[in-house]
């Protein structure tokens, strides 16, 4: 049983599910049905009519996910694109949404080549600096956040973006995919949405894609579950249940991919053929500080730059045995990619310049597999540039 005074590492373990009455069962059943049987027109029983608006599996990683990010209610989507498209889905054609300039790629697309077809107003700001982020325009309707951001691990100031949206009536939403409930709670520092690519950490074992939206009170939690009946970006039971199954080892995986990061972020620090390391753990991450001060570890993503570019970068990734090119992050194992042709080639190259991803950009999701058979994985892929 879940107890909000209990630490995170055993609400992680208990969260959303209680043993079943029936059963006993200490997992919640995967349920298959599209449909239930109704006691009379228009009476469903115990208010379970149609699996896409109600459905246990779902609502088990839901309540969850919701218990770990402290919020009012949670829902699950078939992917994070979902989630996102349906929290842009409860805004008004004309709302002002200011988001990270450093932002995952595929949200940036959906942003400006399908959510602006319908009306939305999009500006994208360093949330770096304090300047742009306290002098937000005065129709701003949403602010919206990565923070470590992707690829490029820079930080928003929580609290602080939280009271600049205030001033002009803004909600605040906060992706957390990188950093996971285990290390940040947004919502404890005043934002009213919490996203996450459950694909990711949450699922950790890179064989289900979902998302999911966390809200703070009663009127978002309304208004989402309106748009996610409406437009119908659900789940599926069986993902639900994969997520919920990964969710439990959330904090124990956490915890090795948190010092894994950290040690190859040092080991490629000090590598002559390496010439920038981004790491908000490290003391050159020039917001350290900040990351010290809002998260509970550093996270499990690295990234890094060759000098030359693209061709010492390519010749890198494709000399690993241990990690795999692939685009995605998150799992138990460590992958690695190139952020310009895979995950952000949606994103024009001079805005991606302009943003600092260079073509040579390298980023690591450090798994957790042992750390010094990385850093040897690492070294004889270096050696053969």
């Amino acid at each position: 049983m879940s107890d909000s005074t209990h630490d995170f590492s055993t609400r992680v373990v208990h969260a959303g599910w209680e043993p079943d009455e029936q059963t006993g069962a200490v997992m919640p059943p995967i349920c298959m049905t599209s449909t239930y049987v109704q006691d009379a027109p228009g009476k469903p029983r115990n208010g379970f009519e149609y699996s896409r608006t109600q459905n246990v599996t779902r609502f088990a990683l839901q309540d969850a996910l919701c218990d770990l990010e402290q919020g009012y209610a949670g829902f699950t989507f078939t992917s994070g694109m979902a989630a996102i498209h349906t929290l842009m889905l409860s805004l008004e054609a004309g709302d002002r949404v200011v988001a990270g300039a450093d932002l995952y790629g595929g949200t940036h697309r959906l942003f400006k080549r399908v959510e602006e077809r319908f009306g939305l107003k999009f500006d994208f700001i360093d949330t770096t600096d304090s300047s742009a982020v306290d002098n937000l325009p005065s129709d701003t309707r949403l602010l919206y956040l990565e923070t470590p951001s992707n690829p490029l691990l820079r930080l928003a100031d929580i609290k602080r973006a939280v009271a600049a949206a205030k001033k002009v009536g803004a909600e605040v939403a906060v992706d957390n995919t990188f950093a996971t409930s285990a290390l940040q709670q947004p919502l404890t520092m005043g934002a009213d949405y919490v996203m996450h690519s459950t694909t990711k950490y949450c699922a950790g074992h890179s064989d289900v894609v979902g998302g999911a939206l966390i809200v703070a009170n009663a009127e978002q939690a309304e208004r989402i579950a309106f748009h996610q009946n409406s437009a119908g970006t659900v789940n599926s039971p069986f993902d639900a249940f994969l997520t919920l199954r990964g969710l439990r080892t959330l904090d124990v995986r956490m915890e090795r991919h948190c010092a894994n990061a950290m040690a190859i972020a040092k080991y490629l620090e000090a590598h002559p053929k390496i010439s920038k390391v981004i790491y908000p753990g490290l003391e050159s991450h020039p917001q350290h500080e900040l990351a010290k001060s809002q998260m509970k570890a550093f996270g499990g993503m690295v990234c890094c730059e060759l000098p030359g570019g693209i061709e010492p970068a390519t010749t890198l990734v494709n000399n690993l045995n241990i990690f795999a090119l692939a685009e995605s992050l998150g799992g138990v194992e460590s992958l690695i990619e190139l952020p310009a042709p895979m995950t952000h080639a949606s994103i024009p190259a001079e805005q991606r310049r302009a943003i600092g991803i260079e073509d040579g950009l390298v980023r690591l999701s450090v798994g957790i597999e042992s750390a010094d058979d990385l850093i040897a994985d690492i070294e004889q892929a270096l050696n053969k540039i």
